[in-house]
């Protein structure tokens, strides 16, 4: 994978908003490519299920940083909604 590839989720690509994000930070795409296809859906849905435009932007900018400080998913959120169950 070279530098500029953002990986992605298992149930969502990742948004434009956020891939902006990422490629704006080496450090930062470094560790989002280093998390589980999982994590990194857990970001993406952390990311993309906020109602308002500010809460959503919050949640990109609190991605990076928690990237950076080795966060490697979102903390106290239940989880992605999309993901398919299986038995």
């Amino acid at each position: 994978m070279n530098k500029t590839t953002v990986a992605t989720g298992v149930a969502h690509e990742v948004p434009e908003d956020l891939l902006l994000a990422l490629q704006n930070d080496e450090s930062a795409l470094e560790r989002w490519n280093d998390l589980t296809p999982m994590a990194r859906n857990e970001w993406i849905c952390w990311t993309i299920t906020t109602k308002k435009p500010e809460t959503r932007a919050k949640h990109i900018e609190r991605t990076i940083i928690e990237l950076m400080e080795g966060v490697r998913r979102p903390c106290c959120w239940a989880g992605c909604i999309h993901r398919q169950k299986t038995s």
